[in-house]
C-alpha cells in the first residue's frame, strides 16, 4: 500500500513519512496517545474500509454482511470477556459519541446529569458549559477537593441529594488517582439515578486488573479503544443486560449511521492483544513508570496535583516554577518531548493558557521504557524548565531525547500467537 501511495500522492506519502519519524524520534507523554501494533494498523487499513454495515449483526440495512457480522460479533464477545460485561456495543465512532449514546439511552433532553467539572479533571462531554451536553441536559458539576486534589465523595453525595440527577457520571480525563466506582454506584442508587462511568483513559488498566472495574457498579460504561487499551481511535459501550436495546438504539439510529468496519476490525484485534499476559505486564509497567516519573519530578520541586499518581497520568501545577503550561509545552516540543498544557484545580489562568501540564506514560511504556528512563525523562523536563528561554540548552535536551528514543524503537508487533491461536 505504501509504494502505491508514494507513486500516486508523493506529497501525502512524504508527510506520513515525516510524521512517522516524528513519533519515532520523540518522547510522547500525552496520556491519551499510544502506538498500535502492526496487526492493528493492518486491520485499520484493510478492505473493511470499503464496506457499509448500517444496523447490527443479523439486522442490517445493506446486503453482503456475511463477514462483517462475524467480525462485529467477535469484537463484542471479546469486549464482554475482557471487561466481564453483559453486553458490548462496539460501533461508536469515538469516546465522545459513546458518552452521548449513554446519556441518550438513559435520559431525555432537559434531564439533569452530574459530572466532574472540566477544570477539575472532567471531560467536555461530562456536562461542561461549552459542550452541547450542557445545552441538551441540565448539567450539575462536582469538583475535587482543592487542597488534596482528590475527589470528595461526600460533596458528590450532597450534590446528588440536592439536585436528584437522572445520571451521575464517574470518570475523568485529567485525574491522577484511582476512582472508587463502587461509591459512585451507591450514591446513584441512593438518589434513584443511573450511573454512567467513563473509563476512556484507564480502560487498559481496568482489563489488566490494576484498577477496579466500574462494570459491576455502573449501568453503562463508556470508553475509547485507544489510550491505555492500545487500539485504534474509536469508542465502545458496555452495559447491563437490561439496557442492551436502549444502548443499541441510542448508537444507531440515534447518533450514527453505518459503523466504521475497518476501525471495528482493528478494535477486535486490539481486544485480543489485551487478553494476554503480555498486556497485563505492559499495563503494570505503565503505572510503575508513572510513579517513577512523578517521584523524580517531586524531587525536582514540581507541584503535582494530588501529590502523585495511581494511574498512567500526572498533572503538574507549574505556578511555583513561574512558567505557564503553554510556554512549557511548546518548549518541551522543541526538545522532542510531546505533552499538553492543561488546567489544574483552582487554576487562575485562562484555559487557553493555563498553569498546568498533563503528561502520561502509555506510549513510552509501549516502547519498552522502564523506571530508569522515566526518571531520565523527569530530568529532561526539569532542564527545560530551568532553561525555558535558552534555546541552545533546549537543543541539547533534544539531542539527548533523540538518543534515548533511538535506544527504544517503536515496536511493530506486541503479541505473536502460537500455532494454537488462543484468541477467541
Amino acid at each position: 500500500m505504501i509504494p502505491a501511495l508514494e507513486h500516486y500522492d508523493p506529497q501525502i506519502y512524504e508527510l506520513i513519512r515525516q510524521e512517522r519519524a516524528r513519533q519515532s524520534g520523540s518522547i510522547r507523554l500525552i496520556p491519551s496517545e499510544n502506538y498500535v501494533s502492526r496487526a492493528v494498523m493492518e486491520a485499520s487499513g484493510s478492505c473493511l474500509t470499503n464496506k457499509y454495515s448500517e444496523g447490527y449483526p443479523g439486522r442490517r440495512y445493506y446486503e453482503g454482511q456475511q463477514v462483517t457480522d462475524l467480525i462485529e460479533k467477535m469484537a463484542q464477545e471479546r469486549a464482554k470477556k475482557l471487561f466481564k460485561a453483559d453486553y458490548a456495543n462496539v460501533q461508536p465512532y469515538s469516546g465522545s459519541v459513546a458518552n452521548w449514546a449513554a446519556y441518550l439511552a438513559l435520559a431525555k433532553p432537559g434531564d439533569t446529569i452530574m459530572g466532574l467539572s472540566l477544570p477539575y479533571g472532567g471531560h467536555l462531554t461530562h456536562g461542561w458549559k461549552v459542550s452541547v451536553t450542557s445545552k441538551i441536559f441540565n448539567s450539575v458539576q462536582y469538583a475535587v477537593n482543592p487542597e488534596t486534589g482528590r475527589l470528595d465523595y461526600n460533596q458528590v453525595e450532597e450534590l446528588a441529594k440536592k439536585h436528584r440527577p437522572k445520571i451521575i457520571i464517574s470518570g475523568a480525563t485529567a485525574y491522577p488517582r484511582e476512582i472508587d466506582f463502587e461509591i459512585f454506584g451507591q450514591i446513584a442508587k441512593n438518589v434513584g439515578a443511573y450511573h454512567v462511568s467513563d473509563i476512556a483513559h484507564i480502560a487498559g488498566l481496568v482489563v489488566a486488573g490494576i484498577h477496579k472495574s466500574p462494570v459491576p457498579y455502573a449501568d453503562i460504561v463508556s470508553t475509547t479503544t485507544h489510550k491505555t487499551l492500545r487500539g485504534p481511535r474509536g469508542g465502545m459501550l458496555l452495559c447491563k443486560a437490561e439496557h442492551t436495546e436502549k444502548v443499541d438504539r441510542a448508537v444507531f439510529p440515534g447518533l450514527q449511521g453505518g459503523p466504521h468496519m475497518h476501525t471495528m476490525t482493528a478494535v477486535a484485534v486490539a481486544l485480543a492483544e489485551a487478553d494476554t499476559p503480555e498486556f497485563v505486564a505492559y499495563a503494570k509497567q505503565i503505572v510503575k513508570n508513572a510513579k517513577a516519573l512523578a517521584k523524580k519530578l517531586l524531587e525536582y520541586g514540581f507541584n503535582l496535583s494530588s501529590g502523585g499518581t495511581d494511574n498512567h497520568l500526572i498533572l503538574i501545577d507549574l505556578r511555583n516554577k513561574n512558567v505557564l503550561g503553554k510556554k512549557l509545552a511548546k518548549a518541551l516540543d522543541r526538545a522532542r518531548i510531546v505533552t499538553n498544557y492543561n488546567t489544574t484545580p483552582l487554576d487562575p489562568a485562562h484555559p487557553s493558557d493555563p498553569t498546568g501540564l498533563r503528561i502520561g506514560t502509555p506510549a513510552i511504556t509501549t516502547r519498552g521504557m522502564k523506571e530508569p528512563q522515566a526518571e531520565q525523562i523527569a530530568t529532561f523536563i526539569n532542564k527545560v524548565v530551568e532553561n525555558i528561554d535558552n534555546e541552545s540548552a533546549i537543543e541539547e535536551v533534544a539531542k539527548e531525547v533523540l538518543l534515548l528514543s533511538s535506544q527504544f524503537p517503536v515496536p511493530e508487533h506486541f503479541i505473536i500467537p502460537n500455532k494454537n491461536n488462543r484468541f477467541v
